[in-house]
């Protein structure tokens, strides 16, 4: 059981949360890899010989040159010529079995717990859509630009007044994901974002 602060107007407080208390580095990985494989683009390509713009005629005679002997010029030996065993389009994602997904999730989650790098929020008071409102609400969160920050929350005002910070990423609560938790210092977010992160992983908020 983690005790997790929690930022409201009036002061801070914390809430009991049933996360994970071990956390497994190798699951973690196979989580980040499942989700950056299903980002690879896959559209890689190259010609064989048979596609490269060609002739398919021999070079020379097969003997009395004194030279090698060779086919056409489009041979994967010449320069210019086709590629042998070279990539083409694929798609390189794959399955990972849900509840890998949500223990992993979970995971990532209580490693910043255990760390007393999370920190969920009831509300961003006097952030309204303005960058510098959201410095002010910062400063006075603890958060200075020294750690990059990871700020989960479905309020669009909050996510707009963030995004242009290079040490924060924003996200929708239905956005919350391994990578950019493990690839952030900090994770921050509000208790609706806590309660749709409960609710993924089968827990009580």
């Amino acid at each position: 059981m983690y005790q997790i602060p929690v930022l409201s107007p009036s002061g801070r407080r914390e809430l009991a949360a049933d996360l994970p208390a071990e956390i497994n580095p190798h699951l973690l990985w196979e989580v980040v890899r499942w989700q950056l494989a299903k980002r690879r683009r896959g559209t890689a390509s190259t010609k064989t010989r048979g596609e490269v713009a060609y002739s398919g005629r021999k070079i020379w005679p097969q003997k009395h040159t004194g030279r090698a002997r060779h086919g056409d010029i489009g041979a994967p030996i010449f320069v210019g010529g086709g590629v042998v065993f070279g990539p083409k389009p694929r798609d390189y994602s794959y399955t990972l079995p849900k509840k890998v997904r949500k223990k992993g999730l979970a995971m990532a989650v209580a490693d910043r717990a255990r760390e007393g790098k999370l920190l969920l929020v009831e509300a961003f008071s006097g952030v309204n859509g303005k960058t510098k409102e959201f410095l002010a609400w910062a400063k006075e969160a603890g958060l200075d630009g020294s750690e990059s920050v990871l700020l989960v929350t479905g309020n669009e005002l909050v996510r707009r007044a963030a995004r242009n910070l290079p040490w924060v990423v924003t996200l929708a609560p239905e956005g919350l994901n391994v990578y950019d938790i493990v690839r952030t210092e900090r994770l921050v977010m509000d208790l609706d974002a806590w309660e749709v992160f409960q609710n993924r992983i089968g827990g009580e908020a």
